[in-house]
Formats: C-alpha cells, sequence, structure tokens
C-alpha cells in the first residue's frame, strides 16, 4: 500500500473528530473529519455509518504505519470549470443611457 491507492475499508469507530476504518487484517486507519466532506462536517455519522464499507483514498503513511485515508477525494462530485453565458443585449443599453444619466447627474448637482 503506498500514497494515492484507492481502498476499500470498513468503518470500525466514529468519533468526533474521525472516523476509524479496518482496511485489511493488519492495516487500520482514520479519516480525518476534514478529509470527509469539501463542506462544512457537523455530524460525521450524517455521511458515514459503523459497518459500512467504503472506498478511500491513502493520502499519508507515517514512519510507525499509521494511515490516513479521505473519503471526499473518491466522493468528490464533479463540478463545471465554467458556465457559458450567452450576452442578448450587450453593453448597448448601458451605452445608449450614460448619456443621459450624465446630464441627470449634472442637472441634480447644479440644484
Amino acid at each position: 500500500m503506498k500514497v494515492g491507492d484507492i481502498v476499500k475499508g470498513l468503518i470500525t469507530n466514529i468519533k468526533p473528530y474521525g472516523a476509524f476504518v479496518k482496511i485489511d487484517e493488519d492495516n487500520n486507519g482514520l479519516i480525518h473529519i476534514s478529509e470527509i466532506s469539501d463542506k462544512y462536517v457537523r455530524n460525521i455519522e450524517d455521511i458515514l455509518t459503523v459497518g459500512e464499507i467504503v472506498e478511500l483514498q491513502v493520502i499519508k503513511i507515517t514512519d510507525d504505519n499509521k494511515i490516513s485515508l479521505s473519503y471526499r477525494n473518491i466522493n468528490r462530485k464533479k463540478r463545471r470549470k465554467y458556465q457559458e453565458v450567452k450576452l442578448t443585449e450587450g453593453f448597448k443599453p448601458f451605452e445608449q443611457k450614460l448619456p443621459e444619466w450624465i446630464k441627470n447627474y449634472k442637472v441634480q448637482k447644479d440644484e
């Protein structure tokens, strides 16, 4: 197992700071609360449950074999990078109104 690998794990315990996961007979890991979702997570149990098997990404392995996992990297929803917008009017109305606005501003300022 190495950083970047996708693994399946069994949620064994949930604490306020994260969820403990059994990856296989020899390896256990932790999904920190910050690695559960891109959104704010008030209660981990709203997203994960004990006994659930989930796909995770290995994000860190320490020298003493502590494994950090990410649920959000695998379950992140694809977002559009941009949205196409078609302008039907453009800046023409602005261009037409600007002289009128300037004239009205000068009249109000002079009063």
